[in-house]
């Protein structure tokens, strides 16, 4: 099992002033590309260092939903997304901060990164990339490489990167898939040669894994038992095979965060005055959620409250408006299917819903063939193509979370579609196509959109419940 760490209240120290600046130890875990091990060094860099007593605070470039659960279960504390194309890279540093503070300051920040380090939104030159967001948060870059087939070679990759991008610092480097003593010594001799220090080296035969699905990893709350041994296991094989006091000594030269911290109520500028009950859809087929979310409902006003379709017969008392985000209702279409008290309830419901890509998915007649809520006149089933990407949209429709006309960015990611593809109302647009399903008060699509970067949202939803 994971070891809990110490109470985090008397570890990082009194809250910082959210104005003041903040020396915040901090590093980023990037790579070469997809496939070096980012995941299994960043995982078990967390769950090492709060073995250490360490309060530790994990974030994750991008829009990704499964990484952050498996940093979460690490550290003990939510797992947050640093993502400019989503949230605007104003916001980058005070999410940062704002993450790294709540629910009690870290002594710590790690930052996994997302693919290549240089890699970000296709034709916009690195927006969005992990070199990005290492830049906004002003930390410096461990990189992990894989070194299959790789000797002195390793030593021009990195610096390449390094000086791709002479404003990103990498400032040590991790070895992946060694296949030998004498492959480690001769990868360290190549990078002493350009005075890149060597943290760690992570022999082939210690790899770690966690099982997969089409989307990526399987999310923790899916295999939770299963989860906690892969974390504990990844713990171990860091503490074994990494330098953490040199780790430590990397993110500590951060120089102090002078942003700001992010605050939910100033975002959605206070309270409505009034506390309707906002249910969110949770449990293991619907675990794509962003923290932030819950945070900018609460702030609006809202009495949060979790509902889990497989199991829950019915919405928490009171409910006024649903929130139903992503998740895998493939891998549960059955099980979702006999909770006909939910489904019949959500068909009828009154309120206004939000329901991005596996919400929307439930809310249609069927999926794959198995009845679902049947709120939209809908049918989804699953295929072999994956659409995967940022969009730029402009919401279609007045809604109860836009007003027609207004941009948001997104990002899709599924293997399914929908007959038919949109509503007589559309949700949004983007490259000059419709998309998603507006339906009385119902706001349905495939987009993810992070709320922080469009607070509005959880405003206009809680004043519509309390309407």
């Amino acid at each position: 099992m994971v070891r809990p760490g110490p109470d985090e209240a008397t570890t990082g120290g009194p809250p910082p002033e959210p104005t003041a600046p903040w020396a915040l130890p901090r590093v980023v875990v990037a790579a070469p590309a997809s496939g070096h091990g980012k995941t299994t060094v960043a995982t078990g860099l967390l769950a090492a260092l709060r073995r250490r007593g360490l309060t530790v605070s994990p974030h994750k470039v991008g829009p990704d939903y499964i990484d952050p659960g498996y940093h979460a279960l690490a550290a003990g504390r939510p797992g947050r997304n640093l993502d400019p194309w989503l949230v605007g890279e104003e916001r980058i540093a005070p999410l940062l901060r704002h993450g790294a503070s709540t629910p009690t300051p870290a002594d710590i920040a790690v930052v996994e990164g997302v693919m290549g380090l240089h890699d970000g939104a296709v034709g916009r030159r690195g927006y969005a990339s992990t070199a990005h967001v290492a830049r906004l948060v002003d930390a410096p870059v461990l990189l992990v490489l894989d070194t299959t087939a790789q000797g002195r070679s390793a030593a021009a990759l990195t610096l390449g990167m390094a000086a791709f991008d002479p404003a990103v610092r990498i400032g040590g480097v991790i070895l992946n898939r060694v296949g030998s003593p004498r492959h480690e010594r001769l990868l360290q001799d190549a990078l002493a040669e350009v005075d890149v220090p060597v943290l760690g080296a992570v022999a082939r035969a210690a790899e770690v894994a966690a099982p997969s699905r089409h989307l990526g990893l399987v999310p923790v709350a899916e295999r939770a038992p299963e989860s906690v041994a892969v974390v504990d296991a990844l713990a171990e094989l860091v503490e074994s095979t990494v330098d953490l006091d040199a780790v430590l000594e990397l993110a500590r030269t951060a120089p102090p965060l002078t942003a700001p911290a992010w605050d939910p109520a100033a975002a959605v500028g206070g309270p409505t005055g009034v506390r309707p009950v906002v249910a969110v859809a949770g449990g293991p087929a619907f675990t794509f959620s962003y923290a932030e979310t819950a945070e900018l409902l609460a702030a609006a006003g809202a009495h949060v409250t979790v509902v889990d379709p497989l199991h829950d017969p019915a919405l928490p008392a009171g409910t006024r408006a649903v929130v139903i985000g992503g998740g895998f209702p493939e891998a549960y279409a059955e099980q979702l299917a006999m909770n006909t008290s939910l489904r019949a309830e959500l068909a009828d419901f009154g309120g206004p819903m939000v329901a991005e890509c596996a919400g929307l998915l439930y809310l249609g007649r069927t999926l794959d063939g198995v009845p679902m809520c049947g709120r939209l006149d809908l049918t989804a089933r699953m295929t072999g193509r994956l659409t995967l990407g940022y969009r730029s949209a402009t919401a279609a429709t007045d809604s109860p979370i836009a007003r027609a006309g207004a941009p948001v960015n997104g990002h899709e990611f599924h293997r399914t579609v929908t007959d038919p593809g949109c509503g007589e109302r559309p949700a949004w647009r983007w490259d000059g196509a419709a998309h998603g399903f507006v339906d009385g008060r119902v706001h349905a699509s495939y987009l993810h959109t992070h709320w922080a970067g469009h607070p509005d949202t959880a405003r206009r939803l809680v004043e519509a419940a309390a309407r």
